[in-house]
C-alpha cells in the first residue's frame, strides 16, 4: 500500500485491490495502514479521490468522468 494525501489527511491505496473502470482502474482506499476503514476509491487515472458511488456499485470520478459500471444490473433502472 501507498500512503497518498487525501482531502483530509493521509490516505492508503491498496494497488491489489482494483475495480475496473472505463478510462483506468479505481483502486480502494484505507483510513488507515492496517486496512481497517475502508475509504472510497482512488481514480488511477486522474490521480484523485474525489470519486462518487452510487447503490448500485457505480463509481464514477469527478474530474475525468472515469467510470465503473454497476455490479448488479436490473432492466427495470433505465
Amino acid at each position: 500500500m501507498e500512503a497518498r494525501q487525501g482531502p483530509e489527511g493521509p490516505l492508503y491505496v491498496a494497488y491489489d485491490e482494483a475495480e475496473k473502470g472505463q478510462k483506468g482502474p479505481f483502486l480502494v482506499a484505507y483510513a488507515s495502514p492496517a486496512r481497517g476503514d475502508r475509504w472510497g476509491y482512488y481514480c488511477t487515472n486522474c490521480e484523485t479521490f474525489d470519486n462518487a458511488m452510487d447503490s448500485m456499485g457505480r463509481v464514477q470520478c469527478n474530474q475525468c468522468s472515469n467510470y465503473k459500471k454497476p455490479d448488479e444490473w436490473d432492466a427495470a433502472h433505465e
